[in-house]
């Protein structure tokens, strides 16, 4: 038999102060896997301009290349996957009974991990672009 049990209204943003690093990992680990799809449905967009004409492909890639905003999503990019990988494997040592009770810590080392990643490949993403 099934318990039932006031969760509140989902519109109730308010709760969001209530929320533990896991349910954080959880939020980010959604928003993460939901950024990567679009990024997935982008990136065939793009390489289906090869499909065209390879001259086609290889002008927008340097015309995107080129742009400066597109290099700072590809350090967005870069973050939202590295924080998603990170947060699968923490995610997987948890369904295998490693380290439950460090879940908290183990979601704020694999935020940390990520930003420090991301810092220190920015100049590589933005190098000539500036």
């Amino acid at each position: 038999m099934s318990q039932s049990y006031d969760r509140g209204l989902v519109e109730d943003f308010g709760r969001w102060r209530d929320f533990s690093a896991g349910m954080w990992a959880w939020v980010f680990h959604k928003f993460t896997g939901w950024v990567l799809i679009g990024y997935l449905f982008t990136h065939i967009a793009v390489l289906s301009t090869a499909t065209v004409s390879p001259d086609m492909y290889t002008n927008t890639l340097q015309g995107l290349e080129e742009l400066l905003l597109v290099r700072f999503l590809e350090v967005g990019l870069l973050a939202v996957a590295v924080f998603h990988i990170l947060n699968g494997v923490r995610l997987l040592f948890v369904d295998l009974g490693v380290g439950l009770g460090a879940q908290d810590k183990s979601f704020y080392a694999s935020v940390v991990l990520t930003g420090a990643i991301v810092v220190a490949s920015v100049p590589t993403f933005l190098a000539g672009a500036l």
